[in-house]
C-alpha cells in the first residue's frame, strides 16, 4: 500500500469517524499503546504430536528468541514484552540476556512453567504433577515452580503462568476430589513463594492431553481454586481452551464482574484448541470479546491495566514471524474496531429491548475497516506501515536462514 493511498483512506474514514462525533486521534492513541506479549515457544516450528518441521532461520538458544521478538517489535511496534517458558528458556547469563532485552527494548511477561513434561527430572509427571496421588511427585512440581519464579524475580517479571496438564484418561483412573485438593494445596505453595507484587495466572482446559477428565477444566474450576489462593490469583482465558460454541465473551464479562480476569492467550480454532492464527477463524467472536473487555473496564468492573495479554499459537504450516505478524495485526483490529462501539446507543438498546438496533450498532463497528488507524498508530509509533510487506519485501527469513542455517530447531512445542 502506498503512503499516498493510505492518507487518502485515513483522511475519509477520519470525516466519517467525525460526523459520528468520535475523535480519530484518541483512537489511534489508544491503538499504539496497546501491547501484546510474544510467547518464547511461538519463534520455531510449531505443531502437532504428528510432527514438526523446520523452515530454517529457527532461534537456537534464548538469545536469538529474543532478537527474533526485537524484530517484530520493530517492525510492528505492538509488541515489547516476551513470556519465557521453563525449562525451554532457562538463561544461561541472567544479565547478559536482561541487557540484551533491555537494548532491543523488550520486557519480561508472565512466567511458564512445565510440569507436562518429563525433562530429566527424577520423578515422572505421567500420572499427573500438582494433582499427583504421589506426596514426592507433587513437591517436585511445587520446587519447580518455586524454581521458575526465581527465575522470573531475576529478570523482572511480575507473574506466574500455571497450566496443568493433570486429568485422566479411563473411569476410575483418578480421585476426582482428591485430585483437586492435592492440586488446591499445591498452588497455595506455589503462591505463598511469589513476591507480593508478583500474580498468578491460572489457566484451564476442557481435555487434552487428558479424554476423560482434567483437574483444572473449566473458568469456574479456575476462579474456584483462585479465590481460595488470594486476591493475586486470577483466571487465564485462553480463546482455543474451549469446548465447540462456547460463549467466551460471555466468560470474560463474568470473570470481569467478579475481578477474576488474569489475562489472555490469543489464537484461533475451528474445532477444539487448534492453536490457529488469532482472527484467522472466528474475527467476529474475537471482536466481540475485547467489546466486553472495553465495556467492563469502561464501567468499572475491572481495570484494564490490570489484564495481561499474550498471544498462544504455534503451528506447522507458516512462517512463525509472518504468523506473529499476522496476529498482532488481527488483535490490533479487532480491539479498534470494539472501540467504536456507540455504547451509550448500545446500552439505550439493552435498556429497551431493542434487538434489532443493539445488532446493528454492533454490525457497523465490526464492519468498518479500521486498517488505516491500525497502520497509522504503527507509523506514528516508528513501525512500518506494512510490516508483512517489508519482512517480505527484505528477505527476512532468507537473511536468518544465511545466519542461522537450514536446520536450526528452536526449543520447545
Amino acid at each position: 500500500m502506498s503512503n499516498l493511498f493510505h492518507q487518502k483512506s485515513l483522511n475519509l474514514l477520519s470525516e466519517q469517524l467525525t460526523e459520528k462525533g468520535i475523535d480519530t486521534s484518541e483512537l489511534i492513541s489508544k491503538i499504539a499503546q496497546f501491547q501484546i506479549a510474544v510467547p518464547s515457544w511461538a519463534l520455531g516450528a510449531g505443531g502437532t504430536r504428528f510432527g514438526r518441521f523446520s523452515i530454517g532461520g529457527e532461534p537456537r538458544n534464548l538469545e536469538e528468541k529474543l532478537e527474533d521478538i526485537g524484530l517484530l517489535a520493530q517492525l510492528t511496534k505492538r509488541t515489547d514484552a516476551v513470556s519465557l517458558h521453563i525449562p525451554w528458556d532457562i538463561p544461561q547469563d541472567t544479565e547478559a540476556v536482561k541487557q540484551k532485552a533491555a537494548s532491543l527494548g523488550i520486557g519480561f511477561d508472565a512466567m511458564n512453567s512445565n510440569t507436562f513434561q518429563d525433562y530429566g527430572q527424577p520423578l515422572s509427571y505421567k500420572m499427573g504433577s500438582l494433582s499427583n496421588a504421589d506426596a514426592a511427585v507433587r513437591k517436585q512440581a511445587v520446587e519447580h515452580n518455586l524454581q521458575v519464579i526465581e527465575i522470573g524475580k531475576s529478570l523482572g517479571s511480575k507473574g506466574l503462568t500455571v497450566w496443568l496438564a493433570d486429568g485422566s484418561n479411563f473411569p476410575g483412573q483418578a480421585h476426582f476430589r482428591k485430585a483437586l485438593q492435592w492440586t488446591t494445596d499445591s498452588l497455595k505453595e506455589i503462591y505463598s513463594g511469589m513476591p507480593s507484587d508478583w500474580k498468578l495466572l491460572l489457566e484451564y482446559k476442557p481435555y487434552e492431553p487428558n479424554f476423560y477428565h482434567t483437574v483444572i477444566p473449566d473458568w469456574g474450576t479456575s476462579g474456584l481454586i483462585c479465590r481460595q489462593l488470594g486476591d493475586r490469583a486470577k483466571v487465564l482465558v485462553d480463546l482455543g481452551h474451549h469446548l465447540p460454541n462456547t460463549n467466551i465473551e460471555q466468560i470474560v464479562a463474568t470473570l470481569m464482574h467478579q475481578d477474576l480476569l488474569a489475562g489472555f492467550h490469543f489464537n484461533d480454532s475451528k474445532y477444539g484448541d487448534d492453536d490457529l492464527s488469532t482472527g484467522s477463524i472466528k474475527p467476529y467472536q474475537l471482536f466481540l470479546i475485547f467489546c466486553e473487555l472495553i465495556g467492563g473496564a469502561e464501567e468499572g468492573a475491572q481495570a484494564w491495566d490490570s489484564i495481561s495479554w499474550m498471544i498462544d499459537a504455534s503451528h506447522n504450516t507458516k512462517d512463525p514471524l509472518e504468523d506473529l505478524i499476522q496476529a498482532l495485526e488481527a488483535i490490533s483490529q479487532a480491539y479498534a474496531k470494539a472501540l467504536l462501539v456507540d455504547r451509550e446507543k448500545l446500552n439505550q438498546c439493552q435498556n429497551e429491548g431493542d434487538v434489532v438496533a443493539a445488532q446493528e450498532v454492533l454490525q457497523e463497528a465490526f464492519l468498518t475497516d479500521v486498517r488505516p488507524l491500525v497502520r497509522e498508530a504503527r507509523i506514528q509509533s516508528g513501525g512500518e506501515g506494512g510490516p508483512l510487506a517489508f519482512y517480505r519485501k527484505e528477505k527476512i527469513r532468507e537473511k536468518l536462514i544465511a545466519k542461522r542455517g537450514r536446520s536450526s530447531q528452536a526449543s520447545g512445542l
